[in-house]
């Protein structure tokens, strides 16, 4: 079976998340090239601002049907769909886990703010923790309890990306910081628009930073040893995005410029032979949460 189409999606985007797949064996390699590119197809469409939301909406209601039919064994409309539908049934990838995966990109048509933590967390539990737990099905476990590290890890990522794309989510009138933080840190709503720099913006990125090291430590600790070399390339995943986080705030959190933070070519490939040289001489933890 031919994954042309998501291979050449994948290879595009350039993701972190995409780089963690060279550790994969050739099959689970397909299969997370596949899953990504329907990721990335979704959150394309619910991010297309030049369109109108009832037409995204329509277009993810589409993207909704067709997944619904592809884990049904119908066969799919979306090329896309196509190429994942032999790995959905060959690692037996839940249904409910894509609804909550859509219902999560959804949450970005209409949703600009979050008032507080715990509504933060549940969409970042919908948009990234849900694509950790769809992975490990490829990656395979043992220990059940791997699917409380794949949430945890989920979440460090995710606030990760937040911290690091303020300024671009503001230049399109959106903000992922909690409204709780940035009233605790005496900061407006209008002032993070306009990407307005300040001693008391800097302490909400702290705080948000802070809450990231939680998740990023906690994923450490729930991983069961048992997984470990299973999860070799969502350990790596974590590796690179600790080390994002750790730059951020090494350099001030210039989280408000229009081009986001990224990691060196030559860092991250630093990461990957350190991930794989950790992992294959059975050391016990990952290199993130220190």
């Amino acid at each position: 079976m031919s994954t042309e189409v998501s291979s050449e999606i994948t290879r595009k985007s350039a993701s972190n998340l995409a780089l963690a797949f060279i550790l994969l064996p050739a099959r689970k390699r397909a299969a997370m090239s596949a899953l990504y590119a329907f990721c990335r197809e979704v959150d394309d469409v619910a991010d297309e601002d030049t369109l109108p939301i009832p037409e995204r909406r329509s277009r993810l209601l589409t993207w909704r049907n067709d997944i619904r039919a592809t884990c049904a064994g119908e066969t799919p409309l979306l090329p896309v769909n196509r190429e994942l539908q032999p790995f959905i049934r060959e690692f037996q990838l839940p249904l409910n886990l894509f609804e909550a995966l859509l219902d999560g990109v959804e949450m970005d048509l209409e949703t600009f703010r979050y008032p507080d933590y715990a509504t933060l967390e549940r969409y970042c539990y919908h948009v990234a923790s849900v694509v950790g737990l769809l992975s490990i099905e490829i990656f395979g476990y043992r220990d059940p309890k791997c699917r409380d590290y794949a949430v945890a890890l989920g979440q460090a990522l995710q606030f990760t990306n937040i911290l690091r794309d303020v300024g671009n989510d503001a230049l399109r009138g959106r903000i992922y910081l909690p409204q709780e933080e940035l009233d605790r840190c005496g900061v407006s709503p209008e002032s993070v628009l306009n990407r307005q720099a300040s001693a008391n913006f800097h302490r909400v990125c702290e705080a948000v930073h802070g809450r990231a090291v939680e998740f990023f430590r906690e994923a450490r600790r729930l991983l069961p040893a048992s997984d470990r070399k299973a999860m070799i390339a969502a350990e790596l995943m974590g590796s690179v995005y600790w080390r994002l986080l750790v730059k951020l705030e090494q350099e001030g959190f210039p989280v408000l410029d229009q081009q986001p933070a990224r990691l060196s070519k030559g860092r991250k490939l630093a990461l990957i032979f350190l991930a794989w040289s950790r992992v294959s001489l059975g050391f016990p933890f990952a290199n993130y949460g220190e």
